[in-house]
């Protein structure tokens, strides 16, 4: 039997005019909820060239991207889990591109944080938010 291991996984929080992009989850685990564009890294790519795909995969946006702003872990259901994902997360700024959900996401929009918080979010969210007020 092999061994299990987490998966290394980005998100980048791009901000803009006091709005955050935000992703409803088209597959994976985390289908039907809203999050920050972002999966997994591939094998031989840098982090931060993960976090810049993700997020011209998911949103059609280019992005100038900034420090961390969170890292953490989703693990789970099951046991043993289903799946356990080790996640950074970076704060972007839009430079390019034109906003259309594409890849594994279904929608992707402009909130303000207030209405992030209606949505159905990723468990994670709220605290990435938190950390997000210096940048909004």
């Amino acid at each position: 039997m092999s061994e299990r291991r987490p998966v290394p996984g980005v998100g980048v929080a791009v901000v803009d005019a006091g709005r955050i992009l935000l992703v409803e989850r088209g597959r994976g685990a985390l289908v039907g909820k809203w999050a920050v564009p972002g999966g997994r890294v591939e094998w031989g790519e840098t982090m931060e060239d993960a976090a810049r795909r993700e997020v011209r995969e998911e949103t059609g946006l280019v992005i100038r991207l900034g420090p961390v702003v969170w890292a953490g872990e989703y693990i789970g259901p099951g046991e043993p889990p289903d799946w356990h994902y080790t996640l950074v997360d970076y704060v972007g700024y839009p430079i390019g591109g034109s906003l259309a959900a594409d890849d594994d996401a279904r929608d992707a929009r402009w909130v303000t944080v207030s209405e992030a918080m209606a949505l159905p979010l990723a468990d994670a969210m709220p605290a990435l938010f938190e950390n997000l007020v210096p940048y909004l």
